[in-house]
């Protein structure tokens, strides 16, 4: 199956400092993205959605600046989905925008957005911003 890489960005009030726990740590993505998040080994975490495990491996991250999760290959696929949060502070308004890269197999750019944006909700509810 092809691939689909969807990008999208959000306004946040909050510094890059604070919100950087909030997507780099286990506690902190349990809060808004995943019903269960554990650390696994070797810079790995275990999201759990409706039940079911999906191990990524955290392949690049900057402090305070981005981290990338790479999920682990599943029925023999050779691509593997990722997802990848930057974060990036306007010098002239100092809000911080959260940009997200979303690369998986579902290629339904409306389905994602509304996705995101009930993810961002969630976020939004939890940092006050």
């Amino acid at each position: 199956m092809t691939k689909y890489k969807f990008v999208t960005e959000y306004e946040l009030r909050a510094s890059p400092k604070m919100l950087f726990s909030y997507i780099s740590t286990a506690s902190g993505l349990q809060q808004w993205f995943a019903n269960k998040v554990n650390v696994g080994s070797n810079q790995s975490m275990i999201f759990e959605w409706d039940g079911e495990n999906h191990p990524a491996k955290i392949t690049s991250l900057r402090q305070n600046k981005s981290i990338k999760y790479e999920f682990l290959p599943e029925n023999g696929e050779t691509e593997h989905n990722y997802m990848e949060f930057r974060l990036e502070q306007s010098d002239l308004t100092n809000s911080t925008f959260l940009k997200i890269t979303d690369y998986s197999d579902n290629n339904d750019e409306e389905d994602l957005k509304a996705l995101w944006d009930g993810l961002m909700d969630s976020l939004r509810e939890v940092v006050g911003g």
